[in-house]
């Protein structure tokens, strides 16, 4: 039975491809040698229309490069003034810590040296005790 559908099936493709054509034929509102100069036409239109797409991908690609270049850039400066700021808050924070560093210094002048490393003759002083 399967035969048989499929045998009926291409049978009835090629009746509508047949039928088709000959529609097609008597329709067409050009003689088949008009089509054929029109497709020969658009044929030759062919690379011509091809350097006109292949130009206005290259300028689309162009200006597209560019832009990405810009924002390059312009990402660069931001970070280049982010590292400015975060040496120059570096900078004004070391002075600071500096600058306070010498009070607890004085007070720590007795057991320390400049290195932080407690020095030999204090290590056998008393230290107070809580009872």
């Amino acid at each position: 039975m399967s035969n048989n559908r499929s045998g009926l099936f291409i049978g009835g493709m090629l009746l509508g491809t047949a039928i088709g054509t000959i529609t097609g034929l008597l329709i067409a509102p050009r003689t088949g040698r008009e089509t054929r100069k029109i497709l020969k036409k658009s044929a030759d239109a062919l690379p011509e229309l091809a350097e006109d797409l292949s130009t206005s991908v290259q300028l689309q690609a162009d200006r597209l490069s560019e832009a990405a270049l810009r924002n390059w850039d312009e990402t660069l400066d931001r970070l280049r003034e982010a590292i400015a700021a975060g040496l120059e808050a570096s900078s004004r924070e070391r002075k600071a810590l500096s600058s306070g560093a010498a009070s607890d210094s004085q007070l720590r002048s007795a057991k320390y040296d400049s290195d932080g490393n407690l020095r030999p003759e204090a290590v056998g002083e008393a230290t107070p005790t809580e009872n």
